[in-house]
């Protein structure tokens, strides 16, 4: 979803700086960009690393003298597993990548992006950010974690020139498991074929879409938006009803 947002601004004529632990990932980006690849720049960065974020600040600045908004999307889910066995290592690996990352990236461009004319953060959060997925209640603390943040800055930054946006994707089709080092589970990939889910594309033009219009919220799929009505009528049936749909994957 990342590359397809960077694909989507550059349609749009924008310059857009790509980020990721990955410079293959960028490179393949870059080759998809075409002629439009002068208007992006690559850094590899670890968003974990709160030192690597602010020295991407200062060559970014360097390299183009302002940003006028960040897209944090990056995101890892944990191994369908419940809490009990889960390692330490794991969660705080899952932490780190999805909420700190969005922390370090919003806090250290934040003083920066409060000297533009007019800017935008738009932190990408989770269906399951609001929804419990039993065997992803970790990732889905890291989301929750990314919505009450950026809403609690949306209201702080009320009076400024920053706007805020949080995203809420539903089942898009990407690459997180194997980018979160992770194999689907047999009974998930079964499970995966009968839930429509939104390409890549679709979502990064709801995601700008939605920034461009300084939409407060954006719903990415009609799961998200038929879940995030049912979870806010009646949480605890929603919360049953996931949690049969995952019950094949947690006999435990």
């Amino acid at each position: 979803m990342g590359r397809e947002l960077v694909l989507h601004l550059l349609s749009k004529g924008a310059k857009v700086i790509a980020i990721d632990i990955n410079d293959a990932t960028l490179q393949e980006t870059v080759a998809l960009a075409g002629s439009k690849k002068v208007s992006v720049s690559t850094f590899v960065v670890d968003i974990t690393n709160k030192a690597s974020v602010e020295e991407l600040l200062k060559n970014a600045l360097a390299k183009h003298g302002s940003v006028d908004g960040i897209i944090n999307n990056a995101g890892i889910i944990q191994p369908f597993v419940k809490v009990a066995d889960l390692s330490y290592e794991v969660i705080e690996r899952v932490m780190n990548v999805n909420f700190y990352g969005t922390l370090y990236m919003t806090k250290t461009f934040l003083p920066h992006l409060l000297t533009r004319p007019e800017a935008h953060i738009v932190n990408v959060s989770s269906m399951g950010g609001f929804l419990p997925v039993p065997g992803q209640t970790v990732y889905g603390a890291s989301k929750a974690a990314v919505k009450l943040f950026t809403e609690g800055l949306h209201s702080e930054l009320a009076n400024t020139n920053v706007k805020i946006t949080v995203v809420f994707p539903g089942a898009i089709k990407t690459n997180i498991t194997k980018n979160s080092g992770l194999n689907v589970p047999r009974e998930a990939s079964a499970e995966n074929k009968s839930v429509k889910v939104l390409s890549p594309v679709r979502a990064a033009q709801l995601i700008i879409d939605g920034m461009e219009k300084d939409r407060y919220r954006v719903l990415v799929g009609n799961d998200a938006k038929i879940m995030d009505i049912f979870y806010r009528l009646n949480p605890k049936s929603a919360a049953k009803m996931i949690a049969g749909k995952m019950k094949g994957l947690l006999s435990n």
